[in-house]
């Protein structure tokens, strides 16, 4: 394995898709302003369908300063730069999954040439513990993409004209719905039942699910709906998750950015009362969603 140390996120970010078209697999780690640098290479990435995979640990803002812990970069992981955000950004919830994902990361990558975010946060990138390593898993073998022995590609990633651009749009757009489908993951956790639903995703989603088990040993019908491809994002089995709620609790460690996904994901849906708990660049515990719920029901 080579280690490379670039001068900044840029460098990095363009170097992995240099390594991709030579052939090579390869990824990078930021978080923070350096995750808004590192937007430039996976746009490119998208106009040109190249492999890229990169762990964020997400921090708070305002500023680089506060290192610890935040659900707050989701938006950027999601739809980042100028173009229609043809990304897979999956979440990991605990040890295991960052491993297993990580590795799924460089499975879909290659796979589909598609940029692909492991969207993780301080709590996940400090943390130690036991991690099953056994597990055979997918990986896509990498060839290189520009000279392959084959053909020589042209990639294009400059149009001068309106059209030209849409047409490409609608050409990869299509294709994403596609890919979309195949990719999608969440889990439904006791939700068949359930009176109230819970919404959460990443290291939350684990507090949640505790709360959640706790609540059930007393005889209460909740549930957890948590998304693990937080693009694509699974509308169809978080409409499924509902079917039988009176509420839902969203909670994140931001001020409504995975909120606002799950309201436009259970759009259509009116006779739901939706209530939030919200902690902008804060952890939350099991005991305080477990608190929130009970005032629910």
């Amino acid at each position: 394995m080579i280690f490379l140390q670039t001068e900044d996120e840029p460098a990095a970010g363009f170097g992995v898709l240099g390594a991709a078209l030579g052939g090579k697999k390869s990824w990078t780690a930021t978080a923070a302003a350096g995750h808004l640098l590192l937007q430039d290479a996976v746009v490119a990435a998208e106009a040109m369908r190249i492999p890229f995979v990169a762990y964020i640990g997400q921090r708070g803002g305002p500023s680089t300063g506060t290192v610890i812990y935040s659900q707050q970069e989701l938006s950027i992981a999601r739809d980042g730069g100028n173009g229609e955000g043809l990304r897979i950004v999956l979440g990991p919830s605990n040890l295991q999954e960052l491993y297993d994902l990580t590795i799924l990361a460089f499975d879909l990558a290659w796979r589909y040439h598609l940029p692909v975010f492991i969207l993780g946060d301080g709590y996940l990138s400090k943390m130690t513990g036991e991690v099953d390593l056994s597990a055979k898993a997918r990986v896509v073998k990498a060839d290189p993409i520009v000279q392959n022995g084959k053909r020589v590609m042209n990639l294009r990633n400059c149009y001068s004209l309106e059209e030209e651009i849409a047409r490409v749009l609608h050409r990869e757009l299509k294709d994403y719905g596609s890919i979309a489908k195949e990719v999608e993951k969440s889990e439904v956790y006791k939700c068949t039942d359930a009176k109230i639903v819970v919404f959460a995703w990443g290291s939350v989603a684990s507090a949640t699910k505790e709360a959640v088990k706790k609540i059930r040993k007393d005889g209460h019908a909740v549930g957890l709906f948590r998304p693990i491809t937080l693009k694509p994002f699974g509308a169809t089995r978080a409409k499924q998750s509902v079917r039988n709620a009176k509420k839902i609790l969203i909670v994140e460690s931001a001020f409504g950015k995975f909120g606002r996904l799950v309201t436009e994901a259970l759009f259509g849906i009116s006779d739901i009362e939706v209530e939030r708990l919200y902690k902008p660049a804060e952890g939350i515990t099991p005991e305080e969603i477990e608190d929130k719920i009970r005032k629910m029901l």
